[in-house]
């Protein structure tokens, strides 16, 4: 039997060999080596493809890796930078000395120029006396117990800042605890209204009216700086004055725990009957 070559297409003429090759079907076969040419073609091409494909995609993952690897060596490389750093930073703090063996000294003082009658007997230092004992001077007075092996002892000092001078004669308008009068608003009341005596002028001339007054509750409740701030009429102002500074001492206002001047106001009211 013969080897047929499926890629030539002799084998076509010699099945259609007598017979009517305008039929379709001759055209038909005459084209199938073609055909089967172009389509190993075009799978060995897809195969080339896919494996071309193939390799650059584990290529960007291989360059990945490298990158997410230098990411994490850099990071590394920062986070063991920073951790020598804080172990410096410790080291550097040294942490509080005991000393057991203390030799004595005596504190510097700066010298300062001072007049004859103003320098003090503590102030004076005897030089000589130190020479003799073998005493040193170091950053404040200690008594010693080693005078031979001991250490001069150190400090850190701050010099501390001087507080504000306060005003002992600030007046609060209002503060934590309030003043108040013995008993309360209700004794408050009571006492203003049983000690006011109508004046006789006022009485005459039919005026009436509540007149304001205010005044400081002091430090130790006593009343003091007494004015009118609304007034009425000149006899009822001079007569809301009087019995407000005839009133007993207050209960005194604090702040901080601390009495202090507190500012305050009543209103006495003159009604007739």
């Amino acid at each position: 039997m013969a080897k047929v070559d499926l890629f030539d297409s002799q084998w076509v003429d010699m099945v259609f060999e007598g017979k009517n090759q305008a039929y379709g079907a001759y055209v038909l076969r005459k084209g199938t080596s073609k055909r089967n040419i172009m389509s190993l073609l075009i799978v060995i091409a897809a195969g080339i493809l896919a494996f071309i494909g193939l390799n650059i995609v584990r290529t960007i993952q291989a360059n990945r890796s490298v990158e997410n690897l230098e990411v994490v060596e850099v990071a590394s490389i920062k986070e063991k930078k920073q951790a020598k750093k804080l172990e410096e930073e410790v080291k550097k703090i040294e942490p509080e000395k005991i000393v057991e063996k203390v030799k004595s000294s005596i504190k510097f003082t700066a010298p300062v120029v001072k007049k004859d009658n103003e320098v003090k007997e503590e102030d004076v230092i005897d030089l000589e006396k130190i020479e003799k004992t073998n005493t040193t001077i170091g950053a404040f007075t200690v008594e010693g117990n080693d005078e031979v092996g001991g250490e001069i002892l150190k400090a850190k000092e701050e010099i501390a800042a001087p507080e504000p001078p306060k005003d002992e004669h600030k007046v609060f308008e209002v503060v934590e605890q309030m003043p108040s009068f013995p008993g309360g608003e209700a004794a408050l009341t009571a006492f203003l209204s049983s000690n006011t005596k109508y004046p006789e002028i006022a009485l005459e001339n039919n005026i009436q009216g509540r007149v304001v007054v205010k005044f400081i509750v002091e430090k130790n409740g006593s009343i003091t700086d007494v004015h009118v701030v609304k007034s009425v009429d000149p006899s009822l102002d001079k007569e809301a004055v009087r019995v407000v500074k005839s009133m007993p001492k207050w209960t005194p206002g604090k702040q901080n725990g601390q009495a202090v001047r507190v500012q305050y106001m009543v209103p006495v009211t003159f009604k007739l009957q």
